[in-house]
């Protein structure tokens, strides 16, 4: 896939990012593969510590800190195997159904990637992270971790011959410090003084306004090697989006999740919070992670999606067919929250249904005009707040199942299709049942993980079903 084009850009990718200086990061890095070359870089750096890092099943970071010193001296870095099966806010789930702890709650095994080996610009003193996969005692792929997770389902496409490649779009809110949950969030202050109203897409003043925490974005991106394609501002209150260059799906999803981090301490920075809550605001329009997709053919290079004619192939139908079918079982996935929910609903700029079309926004899945070698899919189902590793990977899931099950698409919509009744899961555990009940997806991210997960998110509900809100006691107190 040629890189997609993207939406018109408000304030383009700081030149540095397009730089040499970039360039000999990452060629830094690369050459990053083994312990000796781990050693070089952390002395060349003056690294202190390290911080070892992985994805819970939140996309939470998870690992330990340590001196770079025992960090290149061959140790021997654990987890407790019972952080994959938390709940957000901390609390572990009652078993159910294929839900199991390892009553041990024995460890599991931190390995680090030395290739995401990267620099921590915000910490005070030197420090480094680098991200971890999950094994067991005996060195294999702990399977419900969400790393992993993706890896099986790129695994499947590249015994096919196929190369997925991804691309990103990630929308989040700036608010204004929020200490107690019991208050709405607020639009934060910008630069003239005065809080940023909606409906300002696109809005070259809306970014200026907070011109000094984009730079700090811009040069945390740079020290840690990320790319951004472009920043925009989008239609609610302080709202941005940033989409990242198209690329491996892996290596995308450690981008979104180092992202997520590197924007909250920038926000932190300027004494305000970066939220990427599908509906952070009552009455706007909720953050999504839309995500481009195209299939490389691996021994000539081609867009499978795209006949050398340039017309569209059944592979480009089969895709969008398994999208249709699949995705409403997988939706907890790419919309894991009660909150996630709240987004999904008429009027609010928001598929609603499983309807595709062509460069049709109102669509769950869009297919931008392009030329017949960038020709894509784009899911727009997914929120903000899902794990980036997740998200892929039902996402990727659908499009596999869709390929190898050759699923036929409706036609394409060409009228206004996110109004009128939601033909998707309405509610968490809908979702979750949705997911437990199909065995086609289990064979492809594993039984395992499907339990976890699944459990996991029960869990969450009963969580949050002991929550009085704000409307039970405007609309219940009195009437009933």
């Amino acid at each position: 896939m040629t890189q997609p084009p993207s939406k018109t850009t408000v304030k383009p990718a700081s030149p540095l990012l397009r730089g040499a200086k970039l360039r000999n990061f990452v060629e830094s890095r690369r050459g990053v593969e083994t312990w000796d070359q781990a050693r070089q870089w952390l002395a060349a750096r003056k690294i202190e510590d390290v911080e070892c890092i992985t994805p819970d099943l939140a996309g939470v970071p998870r690992g330990k800190m340590m001196p770079a010193s025992k960090f290149t001296s061959n140790t021997s870095l654990s987890l407790p195997s019972a952080l994959f099966r938390q709940t957000i806010s901390g609390d572990y789930p009652e078993e159910y159904g294929e839900f199991r702890y390892d009553p041990n709650d024995g460890d599991l095994k931190l390995m680090p990637d030395l290739s995401t080996l990267s620099a921590v610009p915000w910490e005070t003193d030197p420090t480094a992270q680098v991200l971890c996969d999950i094994v067991n005692t005996k060195g294999e792929p702990v399977s419900y971790t969400p790393r992993n997770v993706l890896k099986r389902v790129v695994g499947l496409y590249e015994a096919k011959g196929w190369k997925p490649v991804v691309a990103p779009e990630i929308e989040f809110y700036l608010v204004a410090k929020n200490v107690d949950p019991d208050y709405p969030l607020q639009p934060p202050v910008g630069r003239s003084g005065r809080a940023i109203p909606g409906g300002n897409a696109y809005s070259i003043a809306g970014i200026n306004e907070f011109d000094e925490l984009i730079d700090d974005i811009y040069h945390f991106s740079e020290d840690q090697g990320l790319e951004i394609d472009t920043l925009i501002h989008e239609d609610g209150p302080a709202q941005l989006e940033i989409n990242l260059r198209h690329g491996d799906p892996l290596h995308l999803a450690d981008q979104v999740f180092m992202f997520k981090r590197t924007i909250r301490e920038a926000a932190m920075k300027h004494d305000i919070y970066a939220t990427f809550m599908a509906k952070p605001i009552q009455g706007v329009a909720g953050s999504a992670m839309h995500i481009h997709q195209s299939i490389i053919d691996r021994k000539t290079g081609r867009n499978i999606f795209s006949a050398p004619d340039g017309s569209e192939t059944q592979a480009f139908k089969h895709f969008i067919g398994g999208m249709q079918f699949y995705i409403p079982k997988l939706l907890v996935m790419m919309a894991p929250y009660v909150n996630s929910y709240r987004r999904l609903a008429p009027g609010m700029s928001c598929p609603v249904n499983t309807a595709w079309g062509y460069d049709n926004r109102t669509t769950a899945f869009r297919v931008p005009h392009s030329e017949p070698a960038a020709r894509r899919v784009e899911n727009r189902l997914p929120s903000s707040d899902a794990n980036s590793y997740l998200a892929l990977a039902a996402s990727l899931t659908a499009g596999y199942l869709g390929l190898t099950k050759s699923v036929v698409p409706t036609p394409p919509v060409e009228h206004s299709a996110n109004e009128g009744t939601v033909d998707l899961p309405r509610s968490l555990l809908e979702a979750v049942a949705l997911l437990e009940g199909e065995p086609a997806i289990h064979d492809v991210l594993g039984r395992e993980f499907v339990a976890t997960y699944c459990g996991v998110k029960r869990g969450e509900f009963e969580t949050f079903m002991q929550v009085i809100s704000p409307w039970e006691r405007e609309y219940l107190l009195l009437n009933v």
